[in-house]
């Protein structure tokens, strides 16, 4: 990796002084709940091995709603976005109904999915319960999007959803795309087809090596490739047509600033939480169980928020192996947290990458 620039140092300095205040006094901002682990794709580079039929139940709307209470005893529910996530929320039929008891407990919600079943009249139900931002996935075009999701006919049904939500203007809106080996060469012509649908806002990630992926070399970008895809997103962002931004995965290094609208931080644990399907109190859905912190059958939520995180707001364990001597330590903090195995070491750098 080459030397960071001097105009780039300097601001990766001042937004550190920030990001250390932020660590410090730990607003909670985002809160993920993973309604179910039911899920009607297959797709190849999922971490959690969702299924049609879960073995673990839809969590009851109600005992969420009690997480939500704890968090408005002691914070402004509106400044608290709820992020509903999966499996695939869709797949639960009072979807509109949990959507409610979150609106009516006075915080904003929104959800993420594959689009499968968005129907229009499911659509115009979830806005009745106060749904306020969505995220659909789209990982390709045509058969690369099917061949990515395991399923035919996924990417017209994402399609013709993405089409549907942009028309509506009703909701905050943008589309993620995981990169892979399959749909790289294909980069332009999917901007292109999310720019011709009027889509504004679009986030691409590559994929980490847990769960299915792990043993599916299809899926992860070689070097160049990845380099490939930061100059992409960055040529992208400078054309302004569509806001691109690569995913909150990792530092790199002379590409901040130019890939994504801010800098570099792992905010899990500091100001996004999560509770799990089976209850268990986390932070960004994709880290893995071990680094859970509690679990809402036996925990009251801020209580765990408030006092114990300490894995993630204190980070220096993570200084060990290739992280011990990285000059770039200050700026990274270590990484993602949900690119750490059950024995903290890193899976993947994406500076290294670089």
């Amino acid at each position: 990796m080459e030397k960071l620039s001097l105009r780039r140092r300097l601001a990766l300095d001042i937004v550190k002084k920030l990001q250390d205040d932020l660590v410090e006094k730990h607003p909670l901002r985002q809160l993920f709940w993973e309604c179910t682990l039911r899920c009607n794709l297959h797709c190849r580079h999922c971490g959690s091995d969702c299924k049609a039929t879960a073995l673990v139940k839809d969590m009851p709307k109600e005992d969420f709603g009690k997480v939500l209470d704890s968090v408005a005893a002691k914070m402004n529910p509106h400044e608290v976005m709820i992020n509903v996530t999966g499996g695939e929320p869709l797949m639960r039929p009072d979807l509109d109904q949990c959507g409610r008891m979150i609106y009516e407990k006075g915080f904003p919600w929104g959800m993420v999915t594959n689009g499968y079943l968005l129907t229009p009249e499911r659509y115009q139900s979830l806005l009745q319960s106060g749904l306020r931002a969505m995220t659909i996935s789209l990982d390709g075009l045509g058969e690369d999007h099917d061949w990515m999701r395991g399923r035919e006919g996924s990417f017209e049904r994402a399609a013709a959803a993405i089409k549907m939500v942009i028309d509506s203007g009703e909701v905050e809106f943008d589309v993620v795309t995981c990169v892979n080996r399959r749909s790289y060469p294909h980069l332009a012509e999917i901007r292109d087809f999310l720019i011709g649908l009027g889509l504004k806002g679009w986030r691409l990630f590559t994929v980490f090596p847990v769960g299915r992926a792990a043993k599916d070399p299809d899926l992860q970008l070689t070097k160049e490739e990845h380099l490939g895809l930061m100059e992409f997103i960055r040529d992208t962002r400078r054309e302004g047509v569509i806001k691109a931004e690569f995913a909150c995965e990792g530092f790199l290094g002379n590409y901040e600033g130019d890939v994504r609208g801010h800098f570099y931080f792992c905010q899990a644990g500091v100001t996004i939480g999560s509770v799990l399907s089976d209850g268990s109190i986390s932070a960004c859905p994709s880290i893995r169980a071990d680094y859970s912190q509690g679990n809402i059958y036996q925990d009251d939520f801020m209580d765990v928020w408030e006092h114990r995180y300490g894995p993630y707001r204190d980070r220096n364990w993570m200084k060990k192996d290739a992280c011990a001597s990285c000059k770039f330590w200050k700026y990274c903090r270590g990484g993602g947290m949900h690119l750490r195995d059950a024995q903290g070491n890193l899976i993947l750098c994406h500076l290294d990458r670089l």
